[in-house]
């Protein structure tokens, strides 16, 4: 550590730690608008997620007055699989509050900059230590107020953390902005699909006939997504024996890896070796452009498998669909798989077990309604291709841009790396 820089509990550095509470009621209880109260699911590493945000209203609020958030708070999350969880609170989410399972940590702002603080707890021996705090002795994984308090940083002078926090927050400012784009650009594609292929809105000119589907355009007929595809199958989990001793280096995707936007994240992907890829795995073996849908626990993700996985694998949580003609292709069945129509029969066909599943069957005899005139579908991807192409470049950035920032994020925490103005005699 740089002899300029100390080590501090948090206790010294932060003026509030603390959790709140759900209200009496629990889910029947929250409002559809009204005073945001975060929790665990909306805290993810580095970043906030509004999916699934509650609210409450203004008597409930009140009786959480003691976690009121402010601007920069530092959340974290203190219990469940997602524990050691951490972000920032977005100031357009403001007022809010948090419920039991979140901890609201607040520099002092003479001594710590909130953005550094955040970074440090990411940083992986911090972060290592407070999932190794939260494992010991109870059975639910658990991060208690005075581990927090007692928990220590490194710290340098005010003016070094806020110019190492403006570095990786530059990085991920720029990553965040993708996403936005990425937003409007699905929200754009997806309103292309829905003009050509739910409304038919190309076609109201000619005439329409009566289908298994609905009314649709003459000529039209109404195939099985199996009609259309090479092959639909699923991954395997290979034995641990089999893996044990062996070199890790194939990317090795499961629904976690892939996020509702379609995004597949490979920050903390799983790795198999290549021998048990190439032989007990190689049906599953992936390629640039198969379609991938999850089958298994959090059912109707769907993605694209990019250049960077070509040769990776995955589970048997998810299903991959190569298709006979993927240039004319992809972006047609891409979009009609996150279509509502599809994503509602999915839902509709799912079977309760140890864990919800649709069955690859189910999945091959989805149908479509398409023209038989296959340059109609060409025409469509004219227009959309583009978009999609922009999307998945936005996410190879991103991609990038996250291993750069986790490769300087421990060198800049830890002092290793330190910038030039800060260097000392």
């Amino acid at each position: 550590m740089p002899n300029n820089w100390n080590t501090y509990k948090l206790s010294k550095v932060t003026t509030k730690i603390g959790s709140g509470s759900t209200p009496r009621g629990g889910q029947e209880a929250y409002k559809t608008s009204g005073t945001s109260l975060i929790r665990s699911q909306n805290i993810l590493d580095f970043t906030f997620s509004a999916n699934g945000l509650a609210f409450i209203d203004d008597a409930q609020a009140s009786k959480l007055n003691n976690v009121t958030l402010e601007e920069d708070d530092v959340l974290l999350n203190i219990t469940g699989d997602s524990v050691a969880r951490v972000c920032q609170v977005p100031k357009e989410l403001l007022p809010a509050r948090v419920n039991q399972h979140v901890a609201i940590i607040r520099a002092k702002k003479e001594k710590l900059n909130s953005s550094f603080l955040k970074y440090s707890l990411l940083e992986t021996s911090n972060k290592n230590s407070l999932l190794n705090m939260a494992s010991a002795g109870a059975t639910r994984q658990a991060i208690t107020k005075s581990m927090i308090e007692g928990f220590e940083i490194n710290l340098p002078p005010l003016q070094e953390q806020q110019s190492i926090a403006s570095i990786l927050s530059a990085i991920d400012d720029k990553i965040e902005n993708n996403l936005a784009i990425n937003k409007t650009l699905e929200e754009m594609a997806m309103a292309l699909y829905k003009y050509w292929f739910v409304d038919f809105g190309p076609f109201q000119d000619g005439e329409f006939v009566e289908s298994e589907l609905g009314m649709i355009p003459k000529g039209w007929e109404v195939k099985r997504l199996d009609d259309l595809i090479n092959v639909a199958s699923k991954g395997t989990t290979p034995r641990m024996k089999d893996v044990t001793g062996l070199e890790i280096k194939i990317p090795f995707l499961k629904v976690k890896d892939v996020n509702t936007d379609g995004e597949i994240n490979t920050n903390n992907i799983d790795l198999i070796p290549e021998e048990i890829h190439l032989k007990d795995l190689k049906r599953s073996i992936l390629y640039e452009n198969d379609l991938l849908f999850s089958i298994a626990g959090t059912i109707g993700r769907v993605s694209i498998v990019t250049k960077h996985l070509d040769n990776s694998n995955c589970n048997q949580a998810l299903a991959f669909i190569r298709l006979k003609d993927k240039e004319k292709f992809k972006s047609f069945i891409y979009y009609w798989l996150k279509s509502d129509d599809i994503q509602n029969r999915i839902q509709n066909s799912v079977v309760q077990g140890v864990q919800a599943n649709i069955s690859l069957t189910v999945l091959k005899d989805l149908k479509l309604p398409i023209s038989s005139d296959y340059g109609i579908i060409e025409k469509y991807s004219d227009k959309v291709n583009s978009i999609l192409e922009l999307i998945l470049q936005n996410q190879e950035e991103n991609r990038l841009l996250r291993t750069q920032r986790d490769t300087l994020l421990p060198q800049l925490i830890s002092g290793a790396v330190r910038l030039k103005e800060f260097w000392e005699e």
